[in-house]
């Protein structure tokens, strides 16, 4: 704890003087003052005036390892004072950027031999776009530019994450989408199924996918991109026929399929990746978050073989690349990150053991009044909010129950996350099982608060 009221005091009126908080209406922030993050252990964080939370979210999807591992301070302190920077360009790697690659796709399956290193996530979005552009180029495709994405998928922030994102409020800000990006439906069976079974819905809207590249025309379309499970989108798990069918689509229609790992990558759904746990094979992979745990920033592209010889064989110098394309501190702190989590089996531990634990407590909210519908893989769950659990009828204010439900948990204690109507929650794999009690007991206080709120 910082003990030190006027140094607390100094730093908020710093940050609201000079720092720029992502996804911030600033205004209201700095009227409100920003929560101070002192120190994490565990699954759990402290803020600068001593409270302690629960992080039921992993920082955002990411830190699944928990906070606080001295192996990774080790292993970047070796780094720094090995080699602290150099460059991938000009004919030249780094050890822990080669033993990432070979680590990676270790677990990357039997087609997946080839990695891109970038800085994040929105960084990875931005490399597949454009290789994905200049495979088909390079076969002789020049018009094969264009690219499908789901309405409310998320795929970062930079010009072309924003755009590929299916987020319209992200869209009114920058003139975007861009040219060259489409949009079809979200498998969201709850508010969007109507009549139709899931499954029925999970095919209806794969072959929205069909539609939309006859409208474009086939020799038009590059790619089609989707998350396994739809992470800031509410956590919106398809029905069980939705990817193969977008999988068979994708083959018979010779379109690029991506899919983006960048949440569902690292063990999170108790597979290496998502498209393991669903079952199919895609092109092009980005991923991020979960590579290092947080704990320094890196990400990467998993490029398949069928790509790869393209790109190895007929394109020649493919320019683009980053200045900290595979930074050698970054990469160790992946290396050491991956080493502890097949160590530890997290990933094992994830599908076998914490994760159907996690599923019991989580599933045990659906005899609460306000919950509509409770979903799982792994470690990640989302919680849908309803007004009428017959009728699956919303809350007239969808972002305002959210909200609501989010900030008590926060006042008893537990960081979690709210999309709208739907209340988000990842773990670090080595959260306990009384860890987990303690999310589910104050979750039930939170629906409770918002049941007592809405009879009022």
């Amino acid at each position: 704890m910082n003990d030190n009221p006027l140094k607390i005091s100094n730093l908020a009126a710093i940050d609201a003087a000079h720092h720029l908080h992502p996804f911030s209406d600033m205004g209201k922030l700095n009227a409100t003052g920003t929560r101070i993050i002192e120190r994490a252990e565990g699954v759990f964080i402290y803020d600068s005036t001593g409270k302690k939370y629960l992080d039921a979210f992993a920082g955002l999807w990411c830190v699944n390892i928990g906070y606080g591992r001295r192996e990774m301070t080790d292993a970047v302190s070796r780094q720094m004072n090995e080699l602290p920077y150099y460059n991938a360009f000009f004919g030249t790697t780094t050890p822990p950027a080669t033993l990432l690659a070979q680590k990676i796709v270790s677990h990357a399956g039997p087609n997946m031999n080839h990695v891109f290193f970038t800085n994040s996530g929105s960084e990875a979005t931005d490399t597949w776009f454009r290789m994905a552009r200049v495979y088909w180029k390079a076969l002789g495709y020049p018009t094969k530019t264009h690219v499908i994405a789901r309405r409310n998928g998320y795929h970062g922030s930079t010009v072309a994450g924003a755009s590929l994102g299916g987020m319209t409020w992200m869209h009114e800000q920058g003139n975007l989408p861009i040219d060259g990006v489409s949009h079809i439906g979200q498998p969201y069976w709850y508010v969007e199924g109507g009549d139709l079974t899931p499954a029925e819905f999970g095919l209806k809207v794969a072959r929205e996918l069909d539609a939309k590249i006859d409208e474009l025309g086939e020799d038009n379309v590059a790619a089609f991109v989707a998350e396994p499970i739809q992470g800031a989108g509410g956590v919106i798990v398809p029905p069980e026929t939705y990817w193969p069918e977008i999988a068979r689509i994708c083959k018979a229609r010779n379109i690029l399929l991506v899919s983006d790992e960048v949440i569902c990558g690292f063990g999170r759904l108790g597979s290496w990746f998502g498209y393991q746990h669903f079952g199919y094979e895609p092109d092009l992979a980005p991923v991020a978050k979960g590579l290092s745990s947080g704990y320094l920033p890196i990400g990467g592209v998993l490029v398949s073989d069928r790509v790869a010889e393209v790109m190895l064989t007929k394109v020649g110098d493919f320019n683009h690349g980053f200045t900290y394309s595979g930074h050698p501190v970054c990469a160790a702190a992946a290396l050491e990150n991956l080493r502890i989590i097949e160590d530890e089996g997290l990933v094992e531990r994830v599908r076998d053991d914490i994760g159907p634990y996690f599923q019991q407590g989580w599933q045990s909210l659906l005899d609460h009044e306000t919950v509509g519908e409770a979903v799982n893989v792994g470690l990640i769950g989302g919680l849908q909010l309803t007004a009428d659990k017959a009728t699956r009828k919303r809350f007239d204010k969808p972002d305002d129950v959210g909200t609501l439900v989010r900030n008590h948990c926060l006042e008893n204690g537990l960081v979690m996350r709210a999309t709208g109507d739907r209340m988000l929650a990842s773990p670090a794999f080595t959260i306990s099982r009384s860890e987990i009690d303690q999310i589910i007991e104050i979750v039930r206080k939170g629906l409770d608060h918002l049941a007592h709120t809405a009879r009022i």
